[in-house]
């Protein structure tokens, strides 16, 4: 139990080697990983939870970013893990800023996958489709809302992010490029590195996205 529900998690590879935290995105679990998940074992013990309202954590029907952040300070420090390489992709990555902005002694490094801070737009939220779903509905409306609305707290503390930080960006993405420069130009210490693929780079170009973290990281 975290933060008053479970989170279910699944591990990959030696406990021996430094925790990488996996942030999954909107809808999605743990499991969206596993195009990464075999490589990034080579340097890493790979930690991949789902998010509340995903998978098999609960869904206590209550979403919201900041939420998500709370939830995963008290993961990382129910495992009793060192400072971690911490990697998210769209929600995920913005659940992976706020752990940045406000634990910086929990987060070694900071990936994020097409995903600048929240910034004010005006996509519609999606219509539930039929049949049973992995996932709650409620958090579908809750995050898109959040998202459409911005978030200038989430920018500003940009500045306080202290682990350097890689923002891997998906040149045919619907995200905005141009705010996710800007993100990157927030961040004191910071790498912005452009794959030519859309919002989910890591599954569709994965030895692509793993050659720019290695790379980053100084790792082969």
């Amino acid at each position: 139990m975290v933060n008053g529900i479970r989170l279910a998690y699944t591990v990959h590879g030696d406990q021996d080697k430094p925790p990488m935290v996996l942030l999954h995105a909107l809808g999605e679990s743990g499991a969206d990983w596993a195009p990464v998940t075999t490589a990034f074992t080579k340097h890493f013990q790979v930690i991949t939870p789902d998010l509340r309202g995903h998978g098999a954590s609960d869904w206590p029907g209550s979403y919201a970013f900041r939420q998500m952040n709370e939830d995963i300070l008290a993961f990382i420090d129910a495992l009793d893990l060192p400072a971690i390489t911490l990697v998210g992709h769209s929600m995920g990555a913005a659940v992976a800023y706020l752990v940045a902005m406000s634990r910086p002694d929990r987060v070694e490094y900071l990936i994020t996958e097409d995903a600048p801070p929240l910034y004010e737009r005006s996509r519609p939220v999606p219509e539930r489709p039929e049949g049973e779903l992995s996932f709650d509905w409620a958090v579908v409306p809750a995050i898109a809302l959040a998202v459409n609305a911005g978030d200038q707290a989430m920018w500003d503390g940009l500045r306080d992010i202290t682990a350097p930080t890689l923002l891997i960006g998906g040149s045919k993405s619907y995200i905005s490029q141009e705010k996710l420069a800007e993100a990157a130009a927030l961040i004191p210490d910071s790498t912005l590195v452009t794959i030519e693929a859309g919002h989910n780079v890591h599954r569709r170009c994965p030895e692509e996205f793993i050659a720019a973290t290695f790379d980053w990281l100084g790792l082969s």
